[in-house]
């Protein structure tokens, strides 16, 4: 029982991949609050662990509802005294190409997918920070990080949840807070009709869950983006090429297309601690150069 006493809240966890994920947790000994937009649903689920000889509560509401999270949070916290885990899994889709996509539907897959994550981790941050222990898991997408037809609102929410990931383990690493991204591929509501019918019977989402197990530990990493589907697991990661110096000069733009192949070579390049860590590259390089001129 590893997360014994531990106590998590799994978003979107009244079916497909989120209800996985809330009996994974459970099984492994966490308390579980298991959050859905529909009551009977996470009722359900929590009814299942409770079954199984777990503790678990149902809270019913949606991710965007700023009031409603904080008053989750709250009953949560009045129960268990803490939280020690968020599971920000909710998600939508509105899948169509960007021609013929409204911003209505981009807005609406944005809101659930980026700012109830937001506004989850806000809901839980304080809390966290207080009793300097905290794991949050963003879910990010393949169609995020890589593109996919058809999902530009879908994948832009995705890859800004691993900018929030970045930024927000930063600044929990003193409090004892890590965060980081599960990217899954199951078969689910979300993916039916997406994938061929013989990679969705492959597609377990039961086989993705094992997948928070080393995300919420005790020794958890943080900033890791973590992908899993099929029982298949590997690591993604953001990286900076080591690059080139070209100087100014009005034909900088032409140099830059003759030294892009340079420019691109993955050879050196490495997964930054920080953003400025690309400014203090660039400076350093500068300044290197300079001073090699005036030694010439």
């Amino acid at each position: 029982m590893p997360l014994k006493e531990r106590v998590a809240i799994v978003t979107g966890a009244g079916g497909g991949l989120g209800r996985q994920h809330a009996l994974y947790l459970a099984g492994k000994g966490a308390r579980v609050v298991v959050n859905d937009l529909a009551p009977e649903a996470a009722e359900a689920v929590a009814g299942e662990i409770r079954a199984g000889g777990g503790e678990a509560m149902a809270i019913a509401g949606s991710v965007t509802d700023e009031a409603g999270v904080a008053a989750m949070v709250a009953q949560a916290i009045d129960a268990w005294r803490r939280i020690d885990i968020l599971v920000n899994n909710a998600g939508i889709l509105r899948d169509r190409s960007f021609a013929k996509m409204s911003l209505h539907e981009f807005r609406q897959v944005v809101d659930v997918h980026l700012m109830g994550a937001a506004i989850c981790s806000k809901a839980v941050w304080e809390s966290m920070r207080a009793q300097g222990y905290g794991r949050i898991v963003m879910t990010t997408s393949s169609s995020g990080l890589y593109g996919n037809f058809g999902q530009a609102n879908y994948g832009a929410a995705k890859m800004a949840l691993v900018g929030l990931m970045q930024t927000l383990a930063i600044e929990g690493a003193k409090y004892g807070i890590r965060v980081n991204c599960l990217a899954p591929t199951a078969s689910t509501g979300m993916t039916a009709g997406v994938l061929p019918e013989e990679s969705l019977r492959a597609l377990d989402p039961a086989l993705v869950s094992p997948a928070l197990l080393p995300l919420v530990g005790e020794d958890a990493p943080t900033r890791a983006i973590l992908c899993a589907g099929a029982g298949h697991f590997a690591r993604a990661y953001v990286t900076l090429t080591e690059g080139r110096h070209l100087g100014a000069g009005a034909d900088a733009g032409e140099r830059l297309i003759a030294q892009w192949d340079a420019v691109s070579d993955p050879v050196g390049q490495i997964v930054p601690e920080y953003g400025f860590t690309q400014a203090e590259r660039e400076v350093a390089s500068a300044n290197a150069n300079a001073n090699t001129a005036e030694t010439v």
